[in-house]
């Protein structure tokens, strides 16, 4: 049986939870992910994980933090001014938000809190700070 390995082009099926079961993301009612590995496409738990995998072999991991999105970053916390929003936009907790960095690239937000006369709103990636289950199974390696 051939297994996978580093720089392998690969379909896999999802499931991903966090610590507490709750579900984010699975591929199950789309078509699974495919993925060259080695490209840095894939957070390196995950990809570790896939790494000598057989075909339509199922097996669930446990990818901490660290190999994660890694731990919240104090630093990626920032206070905006409410008039630096639209007008008729009133912020809420968890609120999802978009802006343009110096280089025009797309940087998202969401809205940690809503104070007084100010927001302050987290780049962290929303699963920063957790560790990570998924359930994997192997459809194709190419």
């Amino acid at each position: 049986m051939s297994q996978v390995k580093e720089n392998d082009t690969v379909k896999v099926h999802y499931t991903g939870k966090l610590g507490n079961g709750q579900v984010f993301d699975s591929s199950l009612e789309r078509e699974p992910l495919e993925v060259t590995l080695g490209q840095g496409m894939l957070i390196p738990g995950f990809e570790k994980g896939i790494i000598s995998m057989e075909l339509n072999e199922k097996k669930t991991i446990n990818i901490p933090v660290a190999e994660a999105y890694g731990e919240v970053r104090k630093e990626l916390f920032y206070d905006v001014k409410k008039e630096q929003l639209p007008q008729d936009m009133a912020p809420e907790v968890g609120m999802g938000l978009a802006s343009k960095d110096e280089n025009g690239r797309e940087v998202q937000f969401r809205i940690a809190e809503v104070k007084e006369d100010h927001i302050i709103v987290d780049a962290n990636h929303p699963l920063a700070g957790h560790d990570l289950v998924f359930d994997l199974e192997l459809i194709e390696i190419k």
